[in-house]
């Protein structure tokens, strides 16, 4: 019964992880990634779509991103959408192709997303916590109705803690990789 709770535990938490990674993979360092603009949805036909569902999106230098749409009359629903998702950059539409070129960033530009990482990753660790008292509270029930001793219940709720220990050390190694990606010049 506890191995299950256990097991649980980590795969919430895993998730939680997971979740962290995502929402990093948003932020922008010193190079340009594609994921800047994963989350820009383009009103294809009348329909939210990513915008990677309706072009090309690369990274052509360390600056620049590309986008070639699949059908030419997209181009100026992509270059709205992209104004409207205030991502720092104006598109530039040359009649095939829009480009985002992203300047430099400043080092004020910098410390401002080490705070955002800091802060996404305060969420992951609250996530984690609650699924800690989640978990406590299942040991606990499972004492109260007599399934597990005292004792039981207490060493399980230490190694809950022992798994919740672990994976706030893997939020906050996380923080330092992206933090250091970030500040990198």
């Amino acid at each position: 019964m506890l191995n299950d709770i256990y097991n649980h535990t980590k795969e919430h938490m895993e998730k939680s992880i997971d979740a962290l990674k995502r929402d990093f993979s948003t932020l922008r360092t010193g190079k340009v990634t594609t994921s800047i603009v994963d989350h820009i949805k383009v009103d294809y036909y009348g329909t939210p779509t990513a915008l990677n569902q309706v072009g090309n999106v690369i990274a052509s230098d360390a600056t620049t991103i590309t986008i070639t749409p699949w059908e030419k009359p997209l181009l100026n629903k992509i270059e709205k959408a992209i104004q409207e998702a205030n991502i720092g950059v104006n598109p530039n539409n040359d009649g095939d192709v829009v480009k985002l070129f992203f300047p430099p960033m400043t080092v004020e530009q910098r410390q401002a997303i080490v705070k955002q990482a800091k802060v996404m990753s305060e969420k992951a660790k609250v996530a984690v916590r609650n699924i800690r008292k989640d978990s406590n509270d299942q040991v606990k029930k499972l004492e109260k109705d007599k399934a597990i001793s005292e004792d039981e219940s207490k060493k399980g709720q230490d190694e809950i803690q022992k798994i919740t220990d672990s994976f706030v050390t893997k939020i906050d190694d996380a923080l330092k990789v992206k933090e250091a990606d970030i500040l990198k010049v």
